[in-house]
């Protein structure tokens, strides 16, 4: 529709032009002594208007020479730039199909065609992790330093290649970097929190599992078995501090200290620190509130003291007639009733435990009741049980 209204437009042109032309009768005359040329003034304006266009195409043509190097090079460039993102992608797909060494190749092949493309510099770093080449990891890792747009991005790189590497201090330094940049999305969190586990960190990976299952990284029960871990490494490390064991014990979150199975690791630490009666208290309390087996497992080891004694087995005889038939349960009290010296009640309640779950466990109490009523046959088989049991 353009073009037709183009034409048009030159048609009612030429047709003015034509009508002033048949119209105009003035002439130009020039004078030079001792010529004069005379000429139409129609013709003279097409002269004229030739002469424009024939100087301005003149021009163009001159600027156009000029600029032709400039355009070569730009050209070049461009050919040059192509060949790299070629590579560049050629690299991707060596490094995705496990390709390493191809990939390295292809990737320090585009960055020499481009030395602008950091991308090129990590992917090569990334390859070269792969193939366990230390010296070029160092050398690619560095050419990616000098670009700054990709800082995060080398920061990141270096981070997740070290925390592979097993060089934890190198990741938790590169993490610090970025979160004095500022930068503390998922993906750093989750790599600072392996750092963290990696260097036995463990109060800042309980941190970061928080921080992690709040902002939706982590589901839940993934976030529960590392606070869980972290909080059982924690007491570890205070287990030669009754004090600091238990100013640490006392400020676990009360939604993390009411997981059973956080407590079942935690009690024999207790124990074995001095501090069974505080064991002995979240343990019952937590089966007051909510009933756990693993948990009236363990509930002998809590009770150490002599003067407790008594008081343990009363309540777990009270909790006996609302769990019957609780394996767990009746070892413990066969085990405190063994403390307490009662063979007899010790041996029923063994017995019963036995009787609804033949555990190893279970036969070594029976195994150790026996020696201590000199019934060495009895106590010998029971051990042999205990074995089978174990190599099973």
């Amino acid at each position: 529709m353009r073009a037709l209204l183009w034409l048009i437009g030159l048609f009612a042109l030429a047709a003015v032009a034509s009508l002033l032309a048949t119209h105009n009768s003035g002439y130009v005359l020039i004078v030079s002594s001792p010529y004069r040329i005379q000429l139409s003034l129609n013709l003279v304006i097409c002269l004229l208007v030739l002469g424009f266009l024939a100087a301005y195409l003149l021009v163009r043509l001159v600027r156009r020479t000029l600029r032709l190097p400039g355009a070569v090079g730009r050209f070049r460039a461009h050919r040059r730039h192509e060949g790299a993102q070629r590579k560049l992608r050629d690299s991707l797909r060596f490094f995705m199909e496990g390709r390493y060494a191809q990939a390295l190749k292809h990737a320090s092949e585009s960055h020499r065609k481009d030395a602008e493309n950091g991308i090129a510099a990590l992917v090569a770093a990334r390859a070269a992790h792969e193939i366990r080449d230390e010296e070029r990891y160092r050398e690619w890792i560095s050419e990616a330093g000098k670009h700054d747009k990709l800082r995060t991005a080398r920061l990141m790189t270096e981070a997740e290649l070290a925390v592979d590497g097993r060089r934890f201090d190198e990741a938790v330094s590169c993490l610090g970097t970025l979160r004095e940049r500022g930068e503390r999305h998922i993906a750093a969190q989750r790599l600072a929190l392996k750092a963290a586990q990696g260097a036995r960190k463990w109060e800042e990976t309980a941190r970061l599992a928080r921080q992690l299952h709040k902002h939706k990284g982590m589901s839940e029960d993934a976030a529960q078995a590392i606070i869980r871990k972290a909080h059982v490494e924690c007491l570890r490390e205070r287990a030669g501090d009754e004090e600091q064991l238990a100013a640490y014990w006392a400020a676990i979150p009360p939604r993390e200290a009411g997981d059973h199975l956080l407590l079942e690791r935690a009690v024999p630490i207790l124990v074995a620190a001095g501090q069974g009666s505080l064991a002995r208290k979240a343990v019952e309390e937590m089966l007051s509130e909510h009933w756990e087996p693993l948990l009236a497992r363990c509930y002998a080891d809590c009770c150490v003291e002599d003067e407790v004694l008594s008081q343990g087995l009363a309540r777990a005889e009270g909790w006996l007639r609302e769990h019957p038939q609780d394996a767990g349960l009746l070892l413990s009290l066969g085990r405190l009733c063994m403390r307490m010296k009662l063979w007899g009640k010790a041996q029923s309640y063994l017995e019963a435990a036995l009787s609804i779950d033949a555990d190893r466990d279970t036969h070594l109490a029976l195994a150790r009741l026996s020696e201590a009523l000199e019934r060495p046959g009895d106590a010998q088989k029971h051990y042999r049980r205990a074995a089978e049991l174990a190599a099973a």
